[in-house]
């Protein structure tokens, strides 16, 4: 849609990366709670939430797991918050979809298909891990599909439908758009809708210049105005990914989910770093970055008084 400030959203820990690959990784509550706050003075307008287990860092999709940051992050921040139904690739989806149920936020994310999710390539970059759950988790990512049917993507959709929250669309392949575009024509999504292409993971889409336009072209077709686009790069393409969506209209999405990385073979001390990163490269191109209240307007979210949490 027209828009003339650009949504960042940071994505503070995820079930990518994991905790012994930098200390910076946020993984107890205090830690996730830290960088969401920090991130939203930074400049992003939604935080995108995973929660961790406290003792190893292994991901952790209990509501419980995250009423331990929530209300602090509420309390000390305006930002949208983002809740995943994503959690990690070896949760089946009713687990997943627990958090976002139950604590009902504005915003959650959706993953718009079945794919490879390839990590086991991390084994080649690291190879000490301090929690025995690691090196298999990576490993054995050669044989696992990361399961979103359709059926999965109708029941996020209808158990959300009476909570008013909105998605954000993750799309890692250009058939994802194609997912959207029939659930909007079944009436389980309406617009405007939030999608977020994802360039760069092992059995998705690559991050080359040409992919990125090819995916914003079919979104375009598809939904014509009655969508945002935001992005994200996975690893060292985030910067350069994110600066060709903001360039081309769209919004942008960092965050230590997403990459590690503050530069060649330097690892960002936190999520705030890449989005004040961003947001300085945003300014210098002239654009002018969202607030959460303007990005709740953008893409008429419930507001965060509405919130189970």
């Amino acid at each position: 849609m027209p828009q003339n400030k650009v949504i960042i959203t940071c994505a503070v820990t995820g079930s990518i990366h994991t905790p012994s690959m930098s200390p910076y990784l946020p993984v107890t509550a205090d830690e996730i709670a830290e960088a969401a706050i920090g991130a939203a003075e930074a400049g992003a307008a939604i935080v995108h939430l995973h929660a961790r287990n406290e003792k190893d860092g292994r991901p952790d999709q209990t509501p419980e797991a995250f009423l331990r940051f929530l209300p602090r992050i509420k309390k000390e921040s305006n930002v949208v918050v983002n809740i995943t139904t994503g959690g990690a690739p070896t949760m089946p989806v009713a687990e997943r979809l627990q958090p976002a149920l139950k604590l009902k936020p504005e915003v959650a994310s959706l993953n718009l298909g079945s794919m490879n999710f390839g990590l086991y390539e991390m084994l080649d970059r690291f190879k000490s891990f301090d929690h025995e759950w690691e090196r298999p988790y990576l490993a054995e990512s050669d044989d696992r599909v990361f399961k979103n049917t359709f059926r999965d993507i109708a029941y996020i959709l209808e158990s959300c439908s009476a909570s008013q929250t909105r998605f954000e669309l993750e799309c890692y392949d250009i058939g994802h758009l194609y997912t959207a575009a029939h659930f909007r024509d079944r009436g389980l999504l309406k617009g405007p809708l939030f999608i977020q292409s994802v360039f760069g993971l092992r059995g998705g889409i690559g991050n080359d210049v040409e992919d990125v336009m090819h995916m914003k072209r079919t979104a375009d077709r598809l939904f014509g105005k009655d969508y945002y686009w935001s992005v994200l790069g996975a690893g060292r393409a985030q910067m350069r990914v994110a600066v060709q969506s903001a360039v081309m209209g769209g919004n942008v999405r960092v965050g230590l989910e997403d990459s590690l990385w503050g530069g060649p073979g330097q690892l960002a001390r936190s999520n705030a770093e890449q989005v004040a990163r961003i947001r300085r490269i945003l300014e210098e191109l002239g654009m002018e970055v969202a607030t959460p209240d303007q990005a709740r307007a953008m893409l008429q979210l419930k507001g965060a008084a509405n919130v189970g949490f």
